[in-house]
């Protein structure tokens, strides 16, 4: 049995679930997720927690046992505490700002950088070399997150560009004189 697919996903108070089937819709606090999940995992609601279930033994099943709860997990505290996402800058003349829902990326090239926002994510600059990605589905918020990253990733010689921040930077050496 899977270690973290037997656990039951408790419910907070202010939080309703609306169980369908294999359909989840969670409404909390911050927001409301729903989501369509596969139909060989049996979830239902017992008291104030969600049990999921798995039909075998089988791969599939074993390893969609774990996932099924940690969506579920992630979606309940999603509209409770909701996640966020921060990203440093680095580099002389690198810069971010919001304007709207779409977040202008100066990186040194000939041209600022647009990038929008998609429905459910909100962006905060400060200091202008950090951004802080903020939503209710942590999914959404850590594709941004790489999407943002992957407009300049950070080099290895001297680190220049958009890098997570609990990210560690392996530098090399470069080239030595004779």
């Amino acid at each position: 049995m899977s270690r973290i697919g037997k656990k039951p996903v408790e419910i907070p108070a202010g939080v309703e679930v609306k169980l369908t089937g294999n359909s989840l819709r969670v409404k909390g606090p911050k927001g409301e997720l729903s989501r369509e999940f596969h139909p060989k995992m049996a979830i239902r609601q017992e008291g104030t927690s969600i049990v999921v279930e798995r039909a075998s033994d089988h791969r599939l099943d074993r390893s969609l046992h774990g996932l099924t709860r940690t969506l579920i997990s992630n979606m309940v505290s999603g509209v409770t505490k909701g996640f966020e996402r921060v990203l440093e800058i680095n580099g002389v003349g690198y810069k971010a700002e919001v304007k709207g829902n779409i977040l202008v990326l100066n990186m040194g090239y000939s041209h600022p950088v647009n990038f929008e926002l998609p429905n459910g994510v909100s962006a905060a600059v400060e200091k202008a070399t950090t951004i802080k990605l903020s939503s209710i589905d942590k999914e959404l918020v850590g594709q941004v997150a790489a999407n943002v990253r992957a407009v300049r990733k950070p080099e290895p010689y001297k680190g220049k560009g958009i890098k997570y921040a609990e990210e560690t930077i392996l530098r090399k050496e470069g080239k030595k004189g004779k």
